[in-house]
Order: structure tokens, then sequence, then C-alpha cells
């Protein structure tokens, strides 16, 4: 379990592909970061991965085809910039929201432009996720915690304060550029407890658990 809050921004030092599997070296710097243990859970550009080895500079990570399939990590270079978070621990705050490190899928930054000190940025979702996204709600966005401004058909909009931008990968973003999406979990749940019997969230059903009022 992460926070969507960025600790440390790494780099792509190799890639190794095998049987469809992938096999990536990041370094990192350990005074961000920490010193990871092999076995450690840690989030790459919002996918959750396990560190397979570990030295104070670097370490390694196992991609399997699936994740590669459903991220961005398919195009991942040597160079690329990844924004790395480690795990929650019992007694860590959670400064962003709850965050499993699990993709639903790769959006597109669609426009981005300065807005006073911070920047604009609208991303298209795939068609299957826009239904979760809220105004004022939360997604994750290449790891990243971002609340929702504004939401019309499959785009959505956040605003990014300059220390968000710098911490991150953001800062390198640009119209094309694609991006890991993690859904709020909380609308994830919330559409299986409601769903009908015919697969529709009904009032009754709602109201029955709580979500909805009497009148």
């Amino acid at each position: 379990m992460f926070s969507g809050i960025v600790r440390s921004v790494g780099r792509l030092l190799e890639r190794t592909d095998a049987g469809g599997d992938a096999r990536l070296s990041i370094g990192y710097e350990a005074a961000e970061l920490g010193v990871l243990e092999p076995g450690s859970s840690i989030a790459i550009n919002g996918a959750c991965l396990t560190a397979t080895a570990s030295r104070p500079d670097h370490f390694e990570a196992d991609v399997s085809t699936q994740t590669l399939s459903a991220t961005t990590f398919a195009t991942l270079t040597v160079g690329s910039r990844l924004n790395l978070e480690p795990s929650l621990r019992v007694g860590d705050p959670v400064d962003g929201h709850l965050v499993s490190g699990h993709v639903d899928g790769v959006g597109r930054v669609v426009e981005i432009r300065p807005a006073a000190r911070s920047t604009f940025i609208a991303i298209e979702l795939p068609a299957e996720l826009s239904r979760y996204v809220a105004r004022k709600g939360s997604i994750a966005v290449d790891g990243v915690s971002l609340t929702v401004n504004a939401v019309s058909g499959r785009r959505f909009e956040v605003n990014i304060v300059p220390y968000t931008s710098e911490s991150t990968v953001i800062s390198g973003y640009e119209p094309g550029t694609a991006v890991n999406i993690e859904i709020d979990m909380i609308a994830r749940y919330l559409e299986r407890l409601g769903r009908g019997e015919k697969g529709e969230v009904s009032l009754e059903l709602l109201r029955s658990h709580g979500y909805a009022g009497g009148n």
C-alpha cells in the first residue's frame, strides 16, 4: 500500500527483455528513499514491483508480461525518469490517498499549460475508466496522488503546484505523454457493492448500504 507521495525520482539504468518479461535496473538516491532490501515493495511510476536485488545506488526489479501490457513500462527506455515511493509502514502518514500500486490503465496527456505559478494538465482516460473519476475525487497519475478539478467525458483536469512538478516526472510531461492511471479504490469498491442483480447500481441498494439518504 502507498500514499501517492513520491519520495524520489530515479532513472532507468538498464533494461533486459527475455521471454516476454523484463528486468529493470533503476538508479536512486538512498538518502531520499532509504536503502531498499531485496523483497521490498516499491511503486515505480505507480506500479507496485518487488526489488529483487539492491545496492546503495541502484536496485533491480522484474516486470511481468501482464504488467508490461497494462502500463507504460513496455515503452520505457534507458534514461527514463521514474517516480519512486516505498510501501507504507504502520504509523506512516497518508498525505495523499490510499494507493494500491495496481495500475488500471494508461491515459494520455492531451493539454498542458501554465496556470499562474502552477501547471494545468488535461488527461484522456480509457473509456472503461472514465466512470470512476469524479470532480474533487482522488486519482493516481504515474503514482502521484492528485485531486481532480473537472471531468468531461473521458477527459479529466488537474492542477500541479510547483513543488509536485519539480519533485516528480510530471515536469517532463508534454501533449501525447502516456501515463499510468490508478483510480480511487473507493470508487471501485462502491461500484461492486452497489451492483444490482442485473449488474446495475440501484438507489435502493445504495440506501441499504448507507450511501444515499432516505428522501
